[in-house]
């Protein structure tokens, strides 16, 4: 039996959605349908591709051999139904997910410039953290990921960014405030306001305290950076967040920066595909001219 468009298109969107029936109404087709190309297309090569996991379905090792390979396939039949026009514009929605510090403070300013420049693209942009941004790299629920933490993801490519800093904050009442910074053997006394484990800038945090041979105690996790901020504010803790996120701020005097030991320097990286692709090639490279010129 030959393979066909229709099954490689169910399998893609199967994989990316996780859901059956999300990927037979994204494809038009009735759920029945959809159900009958996908195992059309497992007897095809003989082997499964999915398994069911509660209502969702998971894919197999060979499917995630083989989603790169359909993924070129769809890509190149894109590109000749949809020929670059005479103008040489580039056309379609680009899906990036950001981590949320990228996503708040960055992104909506390069998203603009972008589609400035591109305006036939329209950008569809999922916030996360670095763990999530990478996931939905590999589900294919984007094209393209921005992450803040060390990351090394299996067969994706990894290109450095931006470099940032992470600083450590608390409340004007707080009783660091007056001197200003905190010693590597004051940091198990207080507590702290943290990001959840999986985001980038726990990650930094967590390995530069334990590089230095230091240790906390008390901690709180949360997973959106105005509720760290305004927890900090409120006198619960000392807080560690971009200093992109907490500028305006210490320069209204409702947080104050302490100073520390702890290294926690760290870069933004771009996360793709290795396969080409003419929209994120543009993004890339309109990123990479931002890190030139910050």
């Amino acid at each position: 039996m030959s393979l066909s468009i229709r099954q490689l298109k169910i399998f893609e969107s199967t994989a990316r959605l996780e859901r059956l029936t999300l990927a037979a109404e994204e494809q038009a087709l009735s759920q029945s349908a959809a159900s009958q190309a996908l195992k059309e297309l497992e007897q095809s090569i003989g082997c499964s591709l999915f398994t069911r996991v509660g209502r969702e379905l998971q894919i197999t090792d060979y499917g995630l051999d083989l989603l790169p390979k359909v993924r070129q396939i769809i890509l190149l039949l894109d590109e000749i139904q949809h020929p670059v026009r005479g103008d040489g514009e580039l056309r379609g929605t680009l899906r990036i997910a950001a981590s949320v510090t990228i996503a708040c403070y960055l992104l909506p300013q390069l998203t603009a410039k972008f589609t400035a420049s591109h305006p036939e693209i329209t950008p569809d942009i999922l916030i996360g953290n670095t763990g999530e941004v990478i996931t939905r790299l590999e589900k294919g629920q984007a094209q393209i990921g921005l992450i803040e933490g060390p990351a090394s993801p299996a067969k994706l490519k990894l290109t450095p960014w931006l470099q940032d800093d992470l600083a450590l904050f608390c409340s004007p009442e707080h009783p660091l405030a007056k001197q200003g910074s905190i010693s590597l053997e004051e940091l198990p006394k207080y507590r702290w306001i943290l990001r959840e484990s999986g985001s980038g800038t726990r990650n930094v945090f967590d390995q530069s305290v334990q590089k230095a041979g230091g240790y906390i105690e008390n901690s709180m996790a949360l997973n959106r950076q105005e509720a760290i901020k305004q927890s900090v504010k409120s006198d619960l803790g000392i807080g560690c967040l971009s200093r992109l996120c907490i500028w305006e701020d210490i320069q209204a005097g409702q947080l104050i920066e302490l100073k520390s030991s702890l290294d926690l320097s760290r870069r933004f990286s771009i996360v793709s595909h290795t396969t080409n692709n003419p929209l994120v090639e543009a993004f890339v490279t309109e990123l990479l001219n931002q890190s030139r010129t910050s």
